[in-house]
């Protein structure tokens, strides 16, 4: 089967253990993403969903388990260079660089063009195709990112990560402070994303938000995986929703 069909993980976690200093985080994690999927992370905040996304950016100073991307084993490697393999990362804290503008910005998340393993191309973006689906972006391209509102520093960072053209996007908590006139344009977002065949693994805590986008859902619990199933079956489950997800 090759890499790049559908039925076949883009991305496989297995395994997954994550620590900071003495305190055991992450307990065997294991999830997987395929192509065009988007794929809900959820759980309540301190579950462990930041951490999952950092130890697969090769952020995290102390974890072991056997990450799989596009067939290449990313365990060991540095965030750099799994950037460069085509994984995107939207951290929950933005980090856009303040005194560049927009359009500075989106230059430095650019990378070449991409192809999947059978020789067709990946989806290639352009600033102007990233202001036609985030339109308060092309309105303005030439204010600093240290000028803009929390909801528009998150498309910028969004934006930038998609100038790395990716096979696929980590999405840190999109809907995490953020207005809700915001809220739904990331779900428009997402969901045009999807349709162009960006995978998304997204971590949300917000059930309404996820169940308008994802396909399917982990749930995290102290950082184990409680709960995994399609996202229409978690939305119909107040049960799990009561035990691991509302505060």
């Amino acid at each position: 089967m090759s890499i790049h069909d559908s039925s076949s993980p883009l991305l496989t976690v297995s395994q997954l253990n994550a620590w900071y200093g003495a305190a055991h985080i992450l307990f065997d994690v294991d999830l997987e993403v395929r192509r065009g999927e988007v794929v809900a992370l959820m759980g309540r905040n301190g579950a462990g969903k930041s951490t999952t996304f950092k130890s697969i950016m090769g952020l995290m100073s102390k974890w072991k388990g056997d990450v799989q991307f596009m067939g290449q084993n990313l365990t060991g490697r540095q965030p750099y260079e799994i950037a460069r393999a085509g994984l995107g990362f939207v951290p929950e804290d933005r980090r856009v660089f303040g005194d560049l503008t927009v359009t500075e910005n989106l230059e430095v998340g650019r990378q070449p063009a991409r192809k999947w393993p059978d020789g067709t191309e990946a989806l290639v973006w352009t600033p102007e195709d990233l202001y036609s689906l985030f339109p308060n972006l092309g309105a303005m391209q030439d204010r600093p990112g240290g000028q803009m509102s929390g909801g528009e520093q998150q498309m910028l960072t969004v934006a930038r990560t998609l100038m790395g053209n990716p096979y696929l996007v980590l999405l840190d908590e999109p809907s995490e402070g953020v207005a809700p006139v915001i809220v739904e344009q990331m779900v428009h977002m997402i969901l045009a994303l999807k349709k162009q065949g960006v995978s998304i693994l997204l971590s949300e805590q917000n059930v309404h938000f996820a169940a308008l986008v994802s396909d399917r859902v982990y749930v995290l619990e102290k950082g184990q995986i409680r709960y995994t199933g399609s996202m229409q079956e978690l939305a119909a489950n107040e049960e799990v929703q009561r035990s691991y997800l509302t505060v």
